[in-house]
């Protein structure tokens, strides 16, 4: 079966003209474009989707580029194949936003052993830093701006609920670990009655959220890793006036986290800007294939706090870009 599926994705990935199932293709209309191979994590998560669309938007602004984009799944043999192939074809560079850093670093490395230039991008993979590029954010600083702001928020003796995104995945980790050291070691007084990995999927974390409500009297804050599985949660309770002062931490400042803000229901994010992780990541790869870079390069963008006072500067930025 992994032969079938490697040989129908050799075919799809040849076809370089075409928009293709699970794929689109974008920018360059040069016969001589240079060929830009960007592989999702997964886009049927809202950011990973943002971020796949601010790429094809940015590599449209450079007519020496074309980039084909393929959709992960959330599934480490789906993304590895999608390696596998794009090294066969020899594309120019590949921006890979991994799935499961561990299952994905071999692959990884067959990319830099066939000389292919790669980016890891949201997030980077830890022991890569020395022989590939990355652009990211600091997953530990985007937990922890929220967990600052929530020790002053949660009441004494609250009960909450967190929602963890995949293991094996940095941003996933290190945004738990940084809620951890911020927050729960520093609030003994809180508990934790229901944690589960959701996989930064939206049905997921409303399946999760769903059991929770059933099982306890009540629940004060729901603690996730990433907007779309806290805009699940609260998709759970809406309307449901026991939970009006439910406290909702997120992170990647998603056009609907920015809403749910706005509109009172959801405390704070941290804004990962994937229009700046797009256009730091095609400028680095434009740089990189005419010559303009040649050392290893890895960057990060800012991850400001937003709340309900200053979420008009992030919606604002997303009405520009048409998400709103």
């Amino acid at each position: 079966m992994k032969r079938v599926f490697v040989a129908v994705l050799v075919l799809l990935v040849t076809c370089s003209s075409m928009v293709f199932a699970g794929g689109q293709s974008a920018g360059g209309g040069s016969s001589g474009a240079k060929r830009v191979a960007y592989i999702a994590r997964a886009q049927g998560d809202s950011f990973a989707a943002w971020l796949a669309n601010s790429i094809r938007d940015e590599v449209a602004k450079y007519p020496n580029l074309r980039v084909d984009i393929m959709d992960g799944q959330a599934n480490d043999d789906r993304v590895n194949s999608f390696i596998e192939n794009y090294i066969s074809n020899k594309y120019d560079i590949i921006i890979l936003q991994c799935n499961n850093g561990e299952a994905q670093t071999p692959y990884i490395r067959r990319v830099i052993d066939a000389k292919i230039p790669i980016i890891l991008i949201n997030p980077r993979v830890p022991g890569l830093e020395g022989v590939s590029n990355s652009v990211d954010a600091d997953p530990y600083e985007q937990g922890a701006v929220n967990a600052r702001l929530a020790l002053s928020q949660i009441p004494q003796g609250a009960k909450v609920v967190v929602i963890n995104g995949p293991a094996g995945n940095l941003h996933s980790t290190a945004r738990r670990e940084s809620r951890q050291k911020e927050f729960f070691d520093k609030r003994s007084d809180v508990q934790i009655v229901g944690e589960q990995i959701a996989n930064w999927n939206k049905d997921e974390a409303m399946r999760y959220m769903e059991d929770w409500v059933q099982a306890n009297d009540k629940i004060d804050a729901v603690i996730s890793m990433n907007d779309n599985m806290a805009a699940g949660a609260l998709e759970v309770v809406k309307g449901n006036a026991k939970y009006n002062n439910l406290l909702v931490y997120g992170v990647d400042g998603t056009a609907e986290a920015a809403l749910l803000i706005q509109e009172g229901r959801m405390t704070s994010t941290s804004f990962q800007n994937a229009y700046e992780l797009a256009r730091t990541s095609v400028k680095l790869a434009n740089d990189i294939l005419t010559g303009a870079v040649t050392s290893l390069v890895n960057t990060g963008i800012d991850c400001p706090l937003i709340t309900k006072e200053n979420v008009q500067s992030l919606i604002d930025a997303h009405k520009a870009t048409g998400a709103l």
